[in-house]
C-alpha cells in the first residue's frame, strides 16, 4: 500500500514538474508561429512516448525476475533522485539560479522569432519541431519514472493513468491561464520529488540487492513499507546540511594550478 501511495504522489508531481515546461515551450511556438503546428509537434511526441512506455515497461516487467527489477529500477530512481537533489541543494544554496519559467518563456518566444519561414507537410516546421523535442525530452524522464515505479509496485496502467492526468490538469490550468504557469511552485516540487525518487531508489535498490545471494530472493527492510518514510527523513536531513555547507565549500580556494592540473595538498 505504500508504494502505491509513493507511486501515485511521486509520478503525479514529477509530471506537474515537467508538464509546466513542456506547455511553456509549446504556449510559445503557438503565440509566436502556429497553435495548429505546435500541437501536431505536441500529438507527434505523445505517441512517441506512449509507444516507448508500452515496449519499455513490457520489456522490464518479462525480461527481468522480481529481484533483478528491483535492483535495476531502484537504482535508476536513485539516479534520478540524486540528479534532482542535486540541482535542488545548488538552488536552496544560492549556487544555481531558481528555474523561471517566464524567462523561459520569452527565450523561447525570442527564438521563435528570429527563426525564419520554413512550411512542411503544411505545417510551420520550427514549431512543430520544436514543440516535438520539448515535449519529448521532458517526457522521457516521466516515462522511466512511470515505468520504473509502475512495475515496481505492480501496477503500470496506474502510474501511465497518474502521469495522463497531472498532464491533462496542467494542459487545463494553462489554457485558462493563457500564459505560461509561472506561479507553479516548481522548485519545491522538484525538491519534494527528488527527495521520493531518492528513497524509493534506495528502498528497492536495497532489496534488489538480494540477486546476489544465494537464494537470490529480496532483501527484507526492518519494518518493511514504514523503512521508506525514514528514508525520506534521513535524504532530507542529508540534502539540507548539504544546503547549509555548500556556500562554504564553493568558497575554498582553487586547488588548481595554472594548467588546470590539481596541486598537490
Amino acid at each position: 500500500m505504500g508504494a502505491t501511495y509513493g507511486l501515485v504522489v511521486a509520478v503525479f508531481l514529477a509530471s506537474v514538474v515537467e508538464a509546466v515546461e513542456a506547455l511553456t515551450i509549446v504556449m510559445a511556438m503557438g503565440m509566436t508561429r502556429g497553435w495548429r503546428s505546435a500541437w501536431a509537434g505536441t500529438a507527434a511526441a505523445m505517441v512517441a512516448l506512449a509507444a516507448f512506455t508500452a515496449a519499455a515497461g513490457y520489456a522490464l516487467a518479462t525480461w527481468l525476475p522480481k529481484t533483478a527489477l528491483q535492483l535495476t529500477v531502484g537504482a535508476l530512481l536513485l539516479v534520478f533522485g540524486l540528479q534532482w537533489l542535486r540541482k535542488a541543494v545548488l538552488r536552496g544554496a544560492g549556487l544555481k539560479p531558481r528555474h523561471d519559467e517566464e524567462a523561459a518563456f520569452a527565450e523561447q518566444t525570442s527564438a521563435a522569432r528570429g527563426a525564419g519561414p520554413a512550411t512542411r507537410l503544411g505545417l510551420d516546421w520550427f514549431a512543430f519541431t520544436v514543440s516535438l523535442k520539448g515535449v519529448f525530452l521532458e517526457g522521457v524522464e516521466i516515462v522511466f519514472i512511470v515505468i520504473t515505479f509502475g512495475t515496481s509496485a505492480h501496477d503500470v496502467p496506474v502510474a501511465a493513468g497518474t502521469a495522463a492526468a497531472a498532464a491533462v490538469c496542467v494542459a487545463v490550468a494553462g489554457f485558462f491561464a493563457h500564459r505560461p504557469l509561472s506561479r507553479v511552485p516548481e522548485n519545491t516540487l522538484k525538491y519534494g520529488v527528488g527527495l521520493l525518487l531518492a528513497s524509493f531508489g534506495t528502498y528497492w535498490a536495497v532489496a534488489g540487492l538480494g540477486v546476489f545471494t544465494a537464494g537470490g530472493t529480496s532483501l527484507a527492510w526492518f519494518g518493511r513499507d514504514w523503512a521508506i518514510p525514514v528514508l525520506i527523513a534521513a535524504w532530507f536531513v542529508v540534502t539540507r546540511l548539504l544546503i547549509r555547507i555548500a556556500p562554504a565549500l564553493a568558497r575554498r580556494p582553487d586547488r588548481t594550478g595554472p594548467n588546470g592540473i590539481e596541486e598537490a595538498p
